[in-house]
């Protein structure tokens, strides 16, 4: 089945994306033309999605490798290892990233010749794409078993096609549960200070014709209580051992919400947003990012123009809150240090 969104774009050597910065208005499709646009495009969030980045990250590699004109090897190296190096400074908490560089780099040992490894890098990049793909398709399956006629399911943020290679984590449940004509609604948190939940989950919803409403943040409580909320599914950023989930700011609020509110409460994720080396989410770090996102709305204050502003990107959902990880090896539950050993063996 072909991704429902493709906001990445690798032809004839040449690396697109969608700017997500001017969606739902505008869907216009930039190049990159060197390591600065693909550094500058994940920091600014003109692509985003821990699964989109670390995809993009692979190609952005890739491309740069191309545009080299190093013949001796070990210099030719050097120059994408510091590539590498600096592409890892864009966005810290992102796992998704760090797990595409890190193949990226392995690659630069599997040839001889510059162009080899050239075309190695290449390679690599589209093996990471396309894996991603299809990891993302069988969480779909996995996760669209949880939903059943008649249900209303919250999502937070845009954790769809946009933040993968098509299909999305969180939103690709509700792609395949619509193949299979089942019947449900969603209900779409405007995340601030983004907007992305506005801005992207409704965009996508919209145009796979999936209904849906858009909720500020601050309702989602309120309709927990009217018993209008069944299900809550979100993405991820990266996962600890022990299931701890950083997300999208606002999700641990969600998670507590539903857990005084009885509603299931899901994570969806691919493996490579797991990162093994840390045993607990504390070890996660955790983004900030620029006041103005807070004090602007669409380029216009919306504050007082030095109004102190505290603007972390993200949040950390206890595992314990979690009812399950919706992976493409399966759906893990508790207790997870234990139950995701047992998948990977």
């Amino acid at each position: 089945m072909k991704p429902p969104v493709q906001p990445i774009i690798w032809e004839k050597n040449k690396l697109y994306i969608i700017d997500q910065r001017k969606l739902p208005g505008k869907e216009e499709i930039i190049e990159m033309k060197n390591i600065k646009d693909v550094w500058k495009s994940i920091k600014e969030l003109k692509i985003r999605g821990a699964p989109a980045i670390g995809c993009f990250a692979g190609f952005g590699i890739a491309l740069v490798g191309l545009k080299y004109r190093e013949k001796n090897k070990e210099k030719f190296i050097e120059k994408i290892k510091k590539d590498i190096e600096y592409l890892k400074t864009s966005r810290p908490t992102a796992y998704n990233l760090f797990y595409a560089l890190e193949k990226m780099e392995k690659t630069l040992e599997k040839g001889e010749k510059v162009e080899e490894i050239k075309e190695k890098l290449i390679e690599e990049a589209e093996k990471i794409y396309k894996e991603d793909i299809d990891c993302c398709y069988k969480i779909g399956k996995y996760g669209s078993s949880l939903i059943k006629n008649g249900m209303n399911i919250l999502t937070h943020c845009n954790a769809g096609g946009l933040a993968t290679s098509g299909y999305g984590t969180a939103l690709a449940p509700f792609y395949v549960a619509k193949q299979k004509k089942k019947k449900f609604y969603v209900y779409v948190d405007e995340t601030r200070p983004v907007l992305q939940g506005a801005r992207l989950t409704a965009w996508e919803l919209h145009k796979a014709k999936i209904p849906y409403t858009l909720i500020c943040d601050n309702m989602a409580a309120f309709l927990m209580q009217q018993g209008k909320i069944d299900m809550i599914i979100v993405g991820a950023d990266r996962i600890a051992l022990n299931g701890d989930t950083a997300n999208k700011i606002g999700t641990y609020s969600l998670a507590v919400l539903a857990k005084y509110h009885k509603v299931p409460f899901y994570i969806a994720a691919p493996f490579s947003t797991f990162d093994f080396s840390i045993k607990t989410g504390k070890e996660i770090p955790i983004e900030e990012r620029n006041p103005d996102e807070v004090r602007k709305i669409k380029g216009k204050y919306i504050s007082p123009q030095n109004a102190p502003v505290y603007n972390l990107a993200f949040d950390i959902t206890p595992g314990k809150l979690i009812k399950g990880i919706i992976t493409e090896k399966g759906i893990i539950t508790p207790p997870y240090s234990s139950n995701i050993k047992k998948l990977l063996s």
